[in-house]
């Protein structure tokens, strides 16, 4: 066993002793060591509970022979950080969880891994710890939350965003918004509707990193406390089994995984943390891939925040198992944690609902939750959530309104300078420009809030998993490095085409290059973990990894 290097022999004397002294006995000294990565704190109501469920995962762990060892990583909250400079925080603690993760592993040689995470960075983060320990790991997402409820309507977190934008347009109280504000949270767990917390957990299940069923049980089922026992009696026996994650993790897998995506109308930050699983494990995924996938898999799920459904409601119909089951002539035969593989998974599922997991052949949409669009705008790539857009705005061209920064788009769109037919352009928050890819659900709600219907907004940066709309992020080569967002002036035509999976900067070549001559970057003074990450970072048509 790996954990022989600190127990066994007499020249470990010194190791035993610090062993002994947590209370290991002899009979334990012997057996598997098993660390459990846990994100819980008590700021992000996805992790509030998580110790309740480390609990059972280390009873699991006991009970199959194995011996547990708890140490904690670090959680933001998307939400909390959202539309203030936090929110540059957010995507660098991916890269801090993976390594933070990686560190106790290789220190304390464990000979296997259970990760406890649930929102936006903190699965992607522990995912890319595992294929890069590879040693035999489980993840357990933690759930969602329910949803919240006044007068008759369920409601979730993107109510109370669109809520601030309704109030700045006047069609909301500051009262109601208070009323919501109080009932569209009801307790712990992710936020509930189809966001980038909620896609990962389902990804997680759908690449065979997680128990089957794990990711659509509610936070507060019990069920979910049963699948936290299995999982810490699983990883034992993989351990015993030498199953390793890339065993698990491969290039077949990863894209079960996004014909998930696809399948449920995902979150676009997935396709940044998808390919940083894949850079960790060695695998060459592009976006050339999302797209080709887009193509082939129809659309089933209409789920929030473009659609009704929640989580629970999505769970209530047979949760990922059931999806499979509708995709099971698409997907890759893979193995999972569980020793079945994904195809045996799909087989012995079942549809519960089937207005919430709809047939292949009468889809909400024919094509797949994503788009990768390219062009002279985009020349490496950007994403759009495509699920979430009414058709009437897949083809659009309008003038440009132009924004260096999230914070001056925001103050511009509550003082209603923005008219119908505009293209919103906010850049400088790209990778290195943010630096961090911040999040805009603050801007695309404001939008949605305030009635706009015909306006798209594009950005370097990224977009939050519960933006709706016809919103284009991962804009590459991002503004700071001197791609052509950053050369788009007040008033430039900008035409974009989702059929034709095209955006493109209707400007001819000599005007672009006369702009590139007298062009500067803007300068931001940075310290700390992001003056580090602005100079290491890759661009987001590579996954934002840090290189």
């Amino acid at each position: 066993m790996r954990s022989d290097e600190i127990k066994v022999g007499y020249s470990r004397a010194p190791n035993r002793s610090l062993l002994r002294s947590l209370g290991i006995t002899d009979r334990e000294m012997s057996l598997p060591f098993i660390g459990i990565a846990n994100a819980f704190n008590t700021i992000v109501p996805g992790h509030v509970h998580l110790r309740q469920l480390s609990e059972k995962v280390r009873e699991g762990i006991a009970a199959a022979g194995g011996v547990p060892f708890e140490f904690g990583t670090i959680g933001i909250c998307d939400g909390i950080a959202m539309g203030h400079e936090g929110m540059r925080s957010s995507l660098p603690s991916r890269e801090n969880i993976a390594d933070s993760i990686e560190l106790m592993v290789d220190a304390h040689r464990f000979d296997g891994l259970v990760c406890i995470g649930t929102c936006d960075k903190i699965v992607p983060g522990m995912l890319m710890a595992a294929v890069r320990c590879n040693i035999p790991t489980v993840v357990l997402t933690g759930g969602a939350m329910l949803s919240g409820y006044r007068d008759g309507q369920e409601l979730s977190l993107i109510d109370i965003f669109e809520g601030v934008g309704m109030v700045a347009g006047g069609v909301m109280t500051e009262e109601v918004l208070c009323e919501l504000e109080c009932s569209a949270m009801p307790g712990c767990g992710s936020c509930q509707g189809l966001y980038t917390a909620n896609t990962m957990a389902c990804l997680t299940e759908a690449m065979g990193m997680s128990l089957s069923g794990c990711a659509a049980i509610p936070a507060v089922d019990s069920a979910k406390l049963r699948i936290a026992r299995e999982t810490g009696e699983v990883v034992v026996s993989l351990v015993n089994k030498k199953i390793l994650p890339r065993d698990i993790v491969t290039e077949q897998s990863l894209k079960n995984a996004i014909r998930v995506d696809m399948a449920l109308g995902g979150s676009t930050n997935t396709v940044l943390h998808l390919m940083a699983i894949a850079s960790e494990a060695k695998i060459y995924i592009s976006l050339n891939d999302f797209n080709a996938i887009s193509d082939e898999i129809p659309h089933i799920c209409d789920m929030q925040p473009a659609g009704p459904h929640s989580m629970q409601t999505l769970y209530r119909a047979g949760g990922i198992p059931a999806v499979l089951t509708r995709l099971i002539k698409h997907l890759d035969d893979t193995p999972t944690v569980s020793g079945r593989t994904i195809k045996q998974i799909a087989a012995a599922a079942s549809v519960k609902d089937e207005s919430v997991i709809k047939p292949t052949t009468s889809p909400v949409n024919m094509g797949g939750g994503l788009k990768i669009l390219k062009g002279s705008l985009a020349p490496d790539g950007a994403v759009v959530k495509c699920a979430a857009v009414d058709k009437g705005m897949w083809q659009h061209k309008g003038p440009s309104r132009v924004y260096d920064g999230e914070q001056k788009a925001m103050k511009g769109i509550l003082a209603q300078e923005i008219k119908e037919g505009d293209v919103i352009v906010i850049r400088y928050e790209g990778p290195r420009g943010g630096p961090g890819m911040p999040e805009m659900l603050s801007p695309t709600s404001a939008l949605v809030g305030m009635r706009y219907s015909k306006v798209v907004l594009v950005t370097d940066g990224r977009f939050s998993g519960g933006t709706r709309g016809p919103c284009i992020g991962h804009v590459a080569p991002e503004a700071a490095v001197g791609g052509p967002i950053a050369f788009v002036q007040e008033g430039d035509q900008i035409e974009v085409d989702l059929f034709e999976k095209r955006i493109d900067l209707c400007v001819d070549t000599k005007t672009i290059e006369k702009r590139k001559k007298t062009w500067k970057p803007i300068k931001k003074s940075l310290k700390g973990v992001l003056k580090r990450y602005a100079k290491t970072v890759e661009q987001a048509n590579i996954g934002a990894v840090q290189r």
